[in-house]
């Protein structure tokens, strides 16, 4: 019996947060095709550059660090 009533209580709890959660995403302000693939664009080049940026700052500390230390 307690078995039943806690399956029950699992269930009614999982449809609960699926109904919450349906009405929620339905509140969201969803952006526009075009403003989806500008931010896409926007985020890939900023990877790019900080990939870039990133690779660059550290090829020159691994070459300062050898440097220093006689490698």
């Amino acid at each position: 019996m307690a078995a039943k009533k806690n399956t029950s209580k699992k269930q009614n709890a999982l449809q609960r947060f699926a109904r919450e959660t349906i009405g929620e995403l339905r509140k969201v302000s969803w952006p526009s095709r075009e403003e989806a693939t500008h931010l896409t664009v926007v985020v890939i080049i900023t990877m790019i550059f900080m990939g870039a940026f990133l690779s660059l700052v550290s090829g020159m500390s691994s070459r300062l660090l050898n440097a220093v230390l006689g490698i």
